[in-house]
């Protein structure tokens, strides 16, 4: 029993002694790769092995490869590092390109596990020659055609030559790449075994809407500085001649400054000839496959018909308008350079142009400003016509007609000479120059400035108001006037009115008189002095107010009250330290002439110790609900007794007489 556990433990050993013995065996874990390097470049060719146990080492197209500085170094100099990587320093075509192997020798004699990878291929780039097209074993120069009948077949060949690798070849018609109908074979070159040709045959079946199109071999190579070049030769369909126009401008076209050439071109074999013709006109314009105008003038518009013929036939001609469009000139303007006009009287300017597309016109009034030099422009007018019918001299000054049409989007003027116009006539004020009003805050300098036009200049004018006078140059007293300054524009003067500190008493109209040999005017100016305002209360300053002026309300009105019941008071006491029977008896007869009957009289005789007899009607009275009596005003000064007396009515016993 003991010996069997020992037997399975020996087995056990011998099982793993196995398992890691073969795991202990040298594998690759990275082969090389084919790689493609650029002369004088460095490259590496990648070569990792796992377990390693023996030594590296490379071979070229079967030879084996020692280790030179700075030409053949490894990538990791520590051999048991499992690297074998190969560093190929300034590669060159005749020493490094290849085949490439890496090997690793055996762990020992006994393991019999050496390596040697799979031969790949280092390729050192030549840049090939450009490519070139070959028909029937001829040559043909880029651009150039390859004729072929319609219906027929085309062979044409594209060759690259002395690259390393071969160029890849394409062929393109137009720009749809031609796949199914080529094929590429690549042979090492006789002369240098290490490059190779490249040949590339295409069969085109020819076609008539082939003629004219562009047949292109297209070689792709790592070494072109684009990647790629091409080469292009048209194809070249013989049949009865059709022509096509190219050139029309797409855009207006410019006299003297654009170029335009028409071609005709022609779909035709046998070769076609052309004839350019211009329509109302008999002769030829051109027998060129090309209508050309370098540059373009107006004498050049016109329809123009191109056509081809050929031993087959002739062509459908074709037509192309050309419209040459050229900048506005100037042919006449009216009046003369120099027109002198009566104020407020009318003048007519006139101006007639020319350009393609037809111009438009304005007239523009040049006005100086204070600047020396320089002007503000005045449109006065958007037509070829200017008329105004009212000469002030606002309108003096130097007259131009400009004509402007767009050609490509782009606006061509043309500016005429000056027209200058004087006007002549007695003064005239400017009404507009500062506003008819002027505001000037209380204390402040005021200034009223004005500016009046006269041909021949002013030889009088004055500042007017009120009684007062002040010529120009003089004062008086807090007024002055300046003398009359030469204004920007001719004939044209400014007078100027300085009032300093002014005051509410200021405010008024201030007029300027001006005459000459011609005339006179008069024009004034309001002067508006506002007082200074103070920063507004604030909301507790008007609180305050408020509610003082409220106390002060109600202590009127109880001062009021009180000085009524006062009144009262001493009205009672009055009335009854001086009242006499006749003042009452008097009374009472005012009230009874005022209601319309008759009160029985208190005789002075009855005033004994008897009974008073009242009358019936004063001791009962009616309804105020049946009968209304007119309300009776009391006037100040009656008696408490009179009163007394008018309500008898409502007293059931008489009056004791004291």
């Amino acid at each position: 029993m003991k010996e069997k556990p020992r037997s399975n433990l020996l087995l056990f050993g011998l099982f793993w002694i196995q398992i890691t013995g073969i795991s202990c065996l040298q594998t690759f874990d990275r082969e090389p790769v084919s790689t493609e390097v650029n002369p004088g470049s460095d490259t590496k060719l990648d070569c990792k092995v796992l377990n390693k146990k023996g030594s590296c080492s490379w071979q070229k197209d079967n030879k084996p490869v020692g280790i030179y500085f700075k030409k053949y170094e490894w990538v990791n100099a520590d051999e048991t590092s499992g690297d074998c990587s190969l560093w190929i320093r300034s590669a060159t075509l005749d020493f490094d390109d290849g085949e490439w192997e890496c090997q690793i020798t055996a762990s020992d004699f006994t393991t019999q596990d050496a390596l040697t990878s799979r031969p790949v291929r280092l390729i050192v780039r030549v840049e090939p020659q450009a490519p070139r097209i070959e028909y029937k074993a001829s040559a043909v120069l880029p651009g150039h055609n390859v004729t072929v009948k319609a219906g027929e077949k085309a062979s044409v060949k594209c060759v690259s030559r002395y690259g390393n690798p071969p160029a890849k070849l394409k062929w393109f018609l137009g720009d749809d790449e031609i796949v199914a109908k080529s094929n590429q074979s690549n042979s090492p070159e006789v002369d240098n075994r290490r490059t190779w040709s490249a040949v590339s045959i295409v069969e085109i079946a020819a076609e008539k809407a082939m003629n004219g199109r562009m047949l292109r071999c297209v070689a792709l190579h790592e070494s072109y500085p684009a990647k790629s070049m091409g080469v292009d030769v048209r194809l070249d369909v013989t049949y009865s001649p059709e022509v096509r126009l190219v050139g029309t401008p797409p855009n207006d076209v410019e006299e003297g400054r654009d170029h335009v050439v028409l071609k005709c071109i022609t779909d035709s074999n046998p070769p076609a000839s052309v004839i350019w013709r211009r329509v109302g006109k008999q002769e030829i314009a051109s027998l060129e496959e090309s209508l050309q105008f370098r540059p373009v003038f107006r004498r050049d518009s016109g329809t123009y018909t191109c056509q081809a013929q050929n031993s087959i036939g002739s062509s459908q001609p074709i037509s192309v308008a050309l419209d040459v469009k050229y900048a506005p000139d100037i042919e006449s303007i009216r009046p003369d350079r120099v027109t002198t006009s009566q104020l407020f009287h009318p003048v007519t300017f006139t101006c007639a142009a020319n350009g393609n597309p037809a111009p438009s016109y304005e007239w523009i009034q040049k006005i100086p400003t204070s600047l020396q030099g320089e002007f503000i422009e005045v449109i006065r007018s958007s037509e070829s016509r200017l008329h105004i019918a009212n000469i002030t001299y606002e309108h003096q000054g130097e007259y131009f007609c400009r004509a402007t049409n767009v050609i490509n989007g782009n606006e061509k003027r043309k500016l005429s000479d000056g027209i200058t116009l004087q006007v002549v006539g007695p003064p005239h004020i400017i009404r507009h120059v500062g506003g008819r009003e002027i505001v000037v805050m209380r204390g402040e300098d005021a200034l009223v400035r004005l500016v009046v036009c006269a041909d021949p200049r002013p030889r009088n004018s004055t500042w007017l108001w009120g009684s007062v006078q002040v010529q120009p140059g003089s004062g008086v007293g807090k007024y002055q006037a300046d003398d009359l300054n030469q204004d920007r524009r001719e004939d044209c003067y400014e007078a100027r009115l300085h009032i300093s500190d002014v005051d509410i008493a200021d405010s008024r109209n201030y007029y300027l008189s001006v005459e000459n040999d011609r005339g006179y005017d008069k024009y004034g100016v309001h002067l508006a002095v506002r007082g200074s305002y103070q920063e507004p209360l604030a909301m507790a300053t008007l609180l305050s107010i408020a509610t003082g002026c409220l106390l002060v309300f109600l202590l009127c009105v109880l001062m009021a009250v009180y000085a009524i019941r006062s009144e009262r008071c001493c009205f009672g006491r009055k009335c009854r330290g001086d009242f006499r029977p006749t003042d009452l008896e008097s009374e009472k007869s005012d009230i009874d002439s005022t209601m319309g009957r008759k009160t029985p009289r208190i005789e002075a005789s009855m005033m004994g110790n008897g009974p008073i007899t009242i009358p019936g009607e004063a001791m009962y009275c009616s309804s105020p609900a049946r009968r209304q009596h007119p309300q009776h005003t009391i006037l100040a000064g009656s008696s408490p007794e009179a009163i007394k007396v008018r309500r008898a009515a409502m007293v059931l016993q008489a009056p004791t007489m004291v």
